[in-house]
Order: structure tokens, then C-alpha cells, then sequence
């Protein structure tokens, strides 16, 4: 199991969201900490970059998953998050 480590502008993305949505996403993302391959469907390398991306409904959640921490850099929605 990976610690899970957000960036400032996560928290603040996911502070301006409704609770329930909220919860929705970083329960994602605590469940691709503990065990990779349950979200396997769900999860891409980007390209051109050596980061992942976290599909959760309409959001996004790009994530850097180098060594034991998985780092949560953005959230945003789908149309927003890649510019």
C-alpha cells in the first residue's frame, strides 16, 4: 500500500466541490493506492509525460506514482484538466 500525498491545488479543487463528489474521488484514489490493478480500467499513462490520469466520472485526477507515494498533482474535469 502507497501514502497518498495531495498538492495544493488538489486540496483546493477538491475543497470547492460538493462533499459527496468529493469523497467519491479520493476514495478512488485510496483504492488505487491499496491494490493498482482493481482500478486498472480506469487508469492511463498520459502522453509525453510521466505522469497518470484517474478516471472518476467526468473527472480527472492526474497522479505521479513513482516509488511509495502517489502524489495527486490536479483535479478537474475532463474538458478543463489537459490544458
Amino acid at each position: 500500500m502507497k501514502s497518498v500525498a495531495y498538492s495544493k491545488s488538489a486540496l483546493k479543487a477538491l475543497a470547492k466541490m460538493p462533499k459527496n463528489l468529493a469523497k467519491r474521488i479520493t476514495g478512488k484514489v485510496e483504492q488505487y493506492a491499496v491494490d493498482p490493478a482493481r482500478q486498472a480500467n480506469n487508469v492511463k499513462a498520459l502522453t509525453g509525460s510521466p505522469y497518470i490520469r484517474l478516471r472518476v466520472g467526468d473527472w480527472r485526477v492526474i497522479m505521479d506514482d513513482q516509488g511509495t507515494v502517489l502524489a495527486v498533482l490536479e483535479i478537474g474535469t475532463r474538458g478543463d484538466i489537459y490544458r
